[in-house]
């Protein structure tokens, strides 16, 4: 897959905001500051594009990003980050409706890339959020973001606490991604053109 071109498109907070063109979609959800925007970047070689934040909750929104290729266009989708404690427990719950309404009626949505943090063991809300999708037939890769803040050696290790604290089963894989480096891109690249063809 190349990319010829990549643009921001719109902050959807409601579906009468979601693009009308029937591109694929893949939405990227995760905890705050997980690295979704530095993913979206890296796989498109764009600098910033996806605005980076060291300040997380800045997403509050749907945030959508037409890619154009020669295979075929899509948008990453990428969705508010949970776990953020500054909002209040109104905005959560806004932002959980829209979610939750997004991911269980978009048919569009055709892979959900889960990312989550290879340092830490999953958090309560990312095994939340992987039940939930899988409990509703999403397409889900889990994506283990920041693996160059850990030596190589550790990767399985830190793999295996995520793919257990997650309840994964053993034919499901994770991909491990650095945003610095690289790692995984290639991977991620490959299963974005499978996802959109």
């Amino acid at each position: 897959m190349i990319i010829k071109n990549s643009k921001f498109l719109i902050g959807a907070v409601s579906d009468k905001q979601y693009p009308t063109t029937g591109y694929p979609e893949i939405a990227l959800c995760g905890r705050s500051n997980v690295g979704k925007s530095s993913l979206i970047n890296r796989v498109i070689k764009r600098k910033n594009l996806a605005r980076t934040s060291s300040q997380p909750g800045k997403t509050r929104q749907l945030n959508y990003y037409e890619i154009d290729t020669d295979v075929q266009p899509f948008y990453f989708v990428d969705v508010p980050g949970y776990g953020f404690a500054k909002a209040s427990q109104k905005e959560r719950e806004k932002w959980g409706q829209f979610i939750e309404n997004y991911f269980q009626h978009r048919d569009a949505c055709c892979l959900v890339l889960q990312m989550i943090d290879l340092r830490h063991p999953p958090t309560k809300d990312d095994i939340a959020m992987y039940q939930w999708l899988i409990h509703y037939g999403l397409n889900v890769q889990v994506v283990a973001t920041k693996a160059d803040k850990i030596s190589r050696g550790q990767y399985q290790k830190h793999a295996s606490v995520i793919r257990k604290g997650l309840g994964m089963a053993a034919e499901e894989s994770i991909i491990l991604f650095s945003a610095e480096t690289g790692l995984g891109a290639d991977e991620i690249h490959a299963l974005l053109t499978q996802a959109v063809e």
